[in-house]
């Protein structure tokens, strides 16, 4: 017995309710990257990779309205024009951090990922007193519910929450309205695919 056929304009209407289903979750794609959750912690994170120094700004903002006892400034451990990078992080603090500059450290880092980065920590948080329990991390806001997933899964001795750092350069909302803010998009959609189908069970 034959099934009856379907009519044209039924397969044409599950095409379209396909077409905008895909529409409305790739609209959306770009907000479901942003966990923007500040609180109080011990310990604000801030990560390397900022491209405008974003991440240290908005890092020095929630210090001083009191979001952290320290702070932790993640410095890729390498040279820029004969300066390494952690001692221009140290510059940094010098001429701008103030009164809390004492309570701001850099951390030397040489992963490139942030897994690795995270491993590169360790040390760092191991060395203040007092011994955080908590703590906040402070990146890109595209790259917030990765790094947040990240540092959860490989540091789960310390509760993580995360604000979001706006770079409009980077990323913005829409996402699509931006050759750059599309990159981004793409770009975090795949590391975070990656990570959590493959790195994350890695060890």
């Amino acid at each position: 017995m034959t099934k009856p056929m379907r009519p044209r304009w039924y397969r044409w209407l599950l095409l379209l309710a396909g077409v905008v289903l895909v529409l409305l979750l790739g609209s959306r794609s770009g907000s479901y990257l942003i966990v923007n959750r500040p609180e109080k912690v011990d310990v604000l994170v801030v990560l390397a990779g900022d491209r405008h120094d974003a991440r240290y700004w908005r890092g020095l903002e929630l210090l001083r309205a009191g979001y952290g006892q320290q702070m932790i400034i993640d410095a890729q451990d390498e040279l820029i024009f004969g300066h390494s990078e952690p001692a221009l992080a140290v510059e940094l603090l010098r001429q701008t951090a103030g009164e809390l500059q004492p309570r701001i450290s850099v951390c030397p880092i040489q992963g490139l990922s942030t897994a690795a980065e995270a491993a590169d920590l360790v040390p760092c948080l191991a060395r203040l007193q007092p011994t955080p329990r908590t703590a906040m991390l402070v990146t890109g806001d595209f790259h917030t519910r990765r790094a947040l997933s990240i540092f959860r899964a490989r540091l789960p001795r310390y509760r993580w929450t995360a604000a979001a750092a706006q770079d409009n350069v980077l990323f913005g909302q829409p996402w699509w309205r931006r050759r750059e803010w599309a990159k981004t998009n793409l770009t975090e959609w795949a590391k975070m695919l990656w990570w959590e189908l493959i790195e994350r069970h890695e060890r």
